[in-house]
């Protein structure tokens, strides 16, 4: 609940504080005495627009603070699970009001300190503003996050909330009582959701597996059809290189035949004789010395010299004649040029393009399996997606017949409110959308429809009805979704619900906030005596001319609780704007009447 509410140099008011009633808290207060900048200070410190023109003038910035106290389950239920789900508030969560607002802070960092959590916002005139949660500066949507859990305001520019068809979902849940269904569907959903995100990610990946499959049966037959051979285009490299240098080739092993080996080649007499033939004479001369010893194994050596020689020789010669045509070398280039075009997209060696190709061989055989995996997901897929089909039916059996009841009881209280002759129908539809109806929260469209007066249209909630009339219909809602599932851990603040009420009808709106306030707690910016006096607590907002000669506004606003006889003197001023014997026996009696 809120347990405090400080205010500095905010429109009129210099300074005050407010410590509501944990039941219903009445604000009273002449016409254009500033009890609007109240609930301009709730709307700031719950993330509202920042309007510098609202700062006091004078004053270099405005700054509201309120503090609320959280109940022991709402501060446990921060140690009671993944925040992180928690932190949303909704049905993903499972956490609602106070519970939902303590997941929220302690994913922004910041957790309750003895049970209370602060909610703060400056504005300066510079139009610039902060806030602060926790004592730690969040962003302006963290601070209406949390404060949305916590405070529900129900005044004419804040009932368009209702309008949203989720908010009319969340409360016709809140009434109907259907976690249990709505948690099964939830499930049910989550894993129909999962596998359709699996099934779109294996189809991504088939179409992409199709076009891999496909690059990777062309690249093999690309391989295939040039069946290149390890070491290919190494030798066809050298064989060229020897095409290219046939001439320096010819001459230099001619010569070098000539010269070791003249029977191998035509050479003149002139050039003398070969080194194969001196060494021969050199050994025919070596062992026809007569003595042995060193003189034959000089020989023995010049022999085995003579014997490499020959294989010298014979090697040389077998590369006479050798070197191929032109023609060999226009299809040397060919093929190094189809082998290049290989090692450079598969390589960079033969040897390379070679293993890639086999392994391109397995990997193909993978790809195209794809396609029969994908039609057994879609089997799966359908089965989960009967179970969730199953499960919002039931979700839609309990929402029907929570809406008969609601839209009933809520016509039943609005005759009670002053608006005889209207009425709530809360209409609750299957999906329009024949190829796949389910969403994150069921098959239904959520509608509430009010009926205003007798004859009138029915309307979409929200556009149907003035301020007053609307602040009524969230009571008569509020009343009913606390009668049926018990409070609401929240703060319900009511601006303009006494709008064109007066006599017996305002006394009966009197008693439902003070029903209400049993369950959760209430504040009411009021006119009406009949409304104020069944609060537990009351405040009054006065304007006043300013004391302080420097004060740039001229006029103060104070806001001052009241009791016992100042309270009395208060509501006889409300009742006929005086306070006569009569006017304060009138409110004496009204005092003592409204009791539940």
């Amino acid at each position: 609940m809120l347990e405090e509410l400080d205010i500095r140099n905010l429109g009129p008011i210099r300074e005050a504080t407010i410590a509501p009633a944990a039941g219903m808290t009445a604000i009273t207060g002449e016409t254009g005495a500033g009890k609007s900048m109240l609930l301009s200070a709730i709307r700031l410190v719950s993330g509202g627009a920042a309007e510098s023109s609202r700062v006091s003038a004078g004053a270099d910035e405005a700054w509201a603070q309120a503090i609320f106290a959280l109940s022991d389950d709402a501060v446990a239920s921060e140690h009671s699970g993944d925040t992180n789900d928690a932190g949303s508030g909704d049905a993903d969560s499972g956490f609602t009001g106070a519970a939902a607002a303590v997941a929220k802070a302690h994913d922004a960092g910041v957790d309750p300190e003895d049970g209370e959590l602060f909610l703060s916002r400056t504005v300066r005139a510079s139009g610039r503003s902060r806030a602060v949660l926790g004592g730690k500066s969040v962003p302006r949507s963290v601070l209406g996050a949390v404060a949305g859990e916590l405070v529900t305001i129900h005044g004419q520019t804040d009932q368009l909330k209702i309008a949203a068809s989720s908010r009319q979902r969340e409360f016709l849940d809140r009434v109907a009582g259907d976690e249990a269904e709505l948690a099964a569907y939830r499930k049910a959903w989550d894993a129909l959701a999962a596998m359709d995100e699996r099934l779109e990610r294996l189809r991504s990946q088939e179409s992409s597996a199709r076009q891999q499959a496909d690059y990777l049966r062309e690249s093999i037959d690309r391989i295939n059809r040039t069946d290149p051979q390890p070491g290919e285009d190494e030798e066809l490299k050298a064989r060229r290189e020897r095409i290219e240098n046939a001439a320096d080739i010819a001459q230099g092993v001619g010569s070098a035949l000539g010269a070791l080996d003249a029977s191998q080649v035509d050479v003149d007499a002139a050039d003398g004789a070969s080194a194969v033939e001196l060494i021969n004479h050199a050994v025919t001369s070596l062992r026809a010395i007569r003595v042995g010893g060193t003189f034959a194994e000089q020989a023995d050596r010049l022999e085995s010299i003579n014997a490499d020689l020959g294989d010298v020789v014979f090697a040389l010669s077998q590369e006479l004649g050798d070197e191929g045509s032109v023609e060999d070398l226009d299809q040397i280039n060919g093929r190094i040029h189809e082998l290049g075009d290989l090692t450079r997209r598969w390589g960079p060696t033969l040897a390379d393009v070679l293993a890639w190709r086999d392994k391109a061989a397995f990997d193909l055989e993978d790809l195209d399996a794809s396609p029969e995996k994908v039609a057994e997901l879609e089997s799966e897929r359908q089965t989960l997606y009967d179970a969730a089909l199953a499960a919002a039916d039931v979700l839609s059996a309990a929402r029907v017949a929570a809406a008969a009841d609601l839209g009933a009881r809520v016509t039943e209280e609005l005759g009670s409110l002053a608006m005889l002759g209207a009425s709530l129908e809360v209409r609750v539809t299957p999906r329009d959308k024949a190829d796949d109806p389910l969403g994150p929260y069921g098959r239904d469209d959520i509608a509430f429809l009010f009926t205003p007066f007798e004859g009138s249209p029915q309307l979409p909630m929200g556009k149907s009805a003035s301020g007053g009339e609307l602040s009524r219909l969230m009571l008569a809602l509020e009343l009913v979704a606390a009668d049926t599932r018990g409070g609401a851990d929240q703060t319900f603040i009511f601006d303009e619900v006494d709008a064109g009420v007066g006599g017996k009808a305002a006394v009966e709106l009197g008693k439902r906030l003070a029903r209400l306030a049993r369950s959760a707690q209430v504040i009411v910016v009021t006119h009406l005596a009949q409304v104020a006096s069944w609060a537990d607590a009351q405040f009054v907002v006065t304007k006043e001319p300013s004391d302080a000669d420097d004060d740039d506004l001229g006029v103060v606003t104070t806001i001052a609780e009241v009791n016992g006889e100042t309270r009395v003197h208060e509501i006889a001023r409300m009742l006929s704007g005086s306070e006569s014997e009569a006017s304060l026996d009138h409110a004496r009696e009204l005092l003592k009447e409204s009791v539940l």
